[in-house]
């Protein structure tokens, strides 16, 4: 039996057995791996010739291509959006030593320079007197602040109540206390911790401010509703400003008085130093708080003063008190002061009539008896009661007691101190039915504005060393709707520690690039499906 073959297409070889009589016997194709390729094209119903399948090779290159040049351009030209952050909340009690008022406060979950933007959303006033006046009544102290605490509930998300942080940060009144009884401060304490505890935020702490820290934290708050550290450009964004002015602080309460401002010339007195740093920046600031020295415990030792020079004389005469105006004490309600230096012997129960006689500038002489104004070894940088301070440099805001005395006088928010003086003078002249019938509403507290008015140009003239940077002072309660005081400069110290959200970042690309790339890559996809159908049922 012979074999014969010979090529018939490309698509194999046939052979077939050839009898040597003469006749095939039998006929055997015997197929290449070209031709199995043929057969597997054919269960999708068609065979593409040599052409085509390069074409299609193309078609699908060049859409490979056109993935890799979108992907390029969306990496060269992506960007990261920050995602809105949402706002945070904190606040502040600030437990003074005649009120306490809760300040709350939000910024967005970002920070300047590690330093929350923080602005003020609520002030709510509790009623009654500081928590120091429960003393005798701890309870009452915490029961107090509950009303404050119930407007807080409703202001804050309810998903963020767990996580808004609420100080309380009590000034001189409780500092007095405390030096008076310790053990009854810290019952105070401890009763306002039990119930603000209550409530479903996040509690940081009561605690006693010492003067420093108020002095410094007034001063910061001032600076920031300044825009002294950071400022917001119109093309909303926060920057330090160029050149910028750092204002100093006056600041005076019911039982404390402070000062705070960057002197020209380092601080001598290391205690009454601090370095704060904001924003990025590091600050040197003099501070200093003469406790004892608010208007209350400043009125509380002229009336002692007084009742000393008149020996036995009675009623005895009170300066600042407008004719007309009497007022009957006892020897304890007199004495009841850490401030005040009680006699050996005296009976509490034993009563002292107090008589106006409107007579200013005997007034302004006693305020200074109150204050020693000679004594200091480091003249002539001193402020009073010989305290060390650099010569004040700048200006000033002063506020609290500051700003209420000459508001109601008419001198705020600036005066010249020829006019300060003149309308004082006037003004304490004034018999005490004059002012009853012109000012019945603001008869609670229309006997002091004589006395504090000044002993306000006693602490500002004699004390500080006003007397040729007087224009300097700006009196003023709030800035940017803002209140000025120290609970603002608190929260934004604390900000430090309060941690700041970490932002959502997505990768974007401009508006304009997207819908080209979209565009881009739509239209390449559709040619090249097109081409591929040409080719697919294009039989020539």
């Amino acid at each position: 039996m012979n074999w014969t073959c010979d090529r018939k297409s490309l698509a194999g070889i046939s052979c077939q057995v050839v009898n040597p009589l003469g006749n095939s016997s039998s006929n055997h194709n015997v197929t290449t791996k070209h031709d199995r390729l043929s057969k597997m094209s054919g269960v999708f119903g068609m065979k593409l010739s040599m052409g085509k399948q390069v074409a299609l090779a193309a078609v699908v290159v060049v859409m490979g291509c056109v993935g890799i040049i979108a992907l390029i351009l969306t990496l060269v030209q992506h960007h990261l959006v920050d995602l809105p952050h949402r706002m945070q909340y904190g606040m502040v009690f600030d437990a003074g030593s005649t009120h306490t008022s809760l300040y709350m406060y939000r910024w967005p979950g970002n920070k300047e320079n590690n330093t929350g933007v923080v602005s003020q959303m609520l002030v709510c006033d509790v009623d009654g007197d500081g928590i120091s006046s429960y003393a005798q009544d701890p309870p009452g102290a915490g029961l107090s602040l509950r009303k404050c605490l119930e407007s807080a509930l409703a202001a804050v998300p309810a998903n963020q109540q767990r996580e808004t942080p609420v100080y309380l940060g009590a000034t001189a009144g409780m500092r007095l206390l405390q030096l008076q009884n310790h053990t009854q401060s810290y019952q105070v304490l401890e009763q306002v911790t039990k119930v603000i505890q209550g409530y479903p935020f996040d509690f940081r702490g009561a605690r006693i401010l010492s003067g420093m820290e108020e002095g410094a934290y007034g001063w910061i708050t001032i600076n920031y509703l300044q825009e002294s550290f950071i400022k917001h450009t119109f093309e909303g964004e926060w920057v330090s400003p160029k050149g910028r002015k750092i204002w100093g602080a006056l600041d005076m309460g019911g039982s404390s008085t402070q000062i705070s401002f960057t002197p020209g010339q380092p601080v001598q007195d290391p205690a009454s130093a601090l370095g704060p740093k904001l924003y990025g920046y590091q600050y040197e600031v003099y501070t200093h708080s003469y406790l004892c020295y608010g208007k209350e415990q400043a009125m509380r030792q002229l009336r002692v003063n007084l009742l000393k020079m008149s020996g036995s004389t009675r009623p005895v005469k009170h300066p600042c008190y407008h004719l007309g105006y009497n007022i009957t004490l006892t020897l304890g309600d007199l004495y009841d002061s850490p401030c005040i230096a009680r006699p050996v012997t005296f009976d509490p129960a034993s009563e002292v009539t107090f008589t106006g006689t409107s007579e200013p500038l005997r007034c302004l002489n006693q305020m200074k008896n109150i204050m020693n104004l000679t004594d200091c070894s480091l003249a002539p940088d001193c402020g009073f009661n010989g305290v060390y301070q650099p010569p004040v440099s700048g200006d000033f805001f002063a506020f609290s007691t500051y700003y209420y005395t000459f508001d109601f006088l008419g001198l705020a928010p600036q005066s010249s101190l020829a006019q300060a003086t003149t309308t004082i003078d006037t003004f304490c002249r004034r018999t005490w039915d004059s002012l009853k019938t012109e000012y019945s509403e603001k008869d609670k507290y229309l006997r002091d504005y004589c006395a504090s008015a000044n002993y306000i140009m006693t602490v500002l003239l004699d004390g500080y060393k006003f007397n040729q940077t007087w224009g300097n002072i700006y009196f003023q309660r709030q800035v940017a709707d803002t209140d000025i005081n120290w609970t603002l400069g608190y929260m934004l110290n604390l900000t430090n520690l309060i941690p700041s959200e970490r932002p959502l970042v997505v990768t974007g690309v401009q508006h304009g690039q997207w819908a080209a790339e979209v565009f881009f890559i739509t239209f390449a996809v559709f040619l090249s499906l097109l081409v591929l159908a040409i080719l697919l049922l294009w039989n020539p």
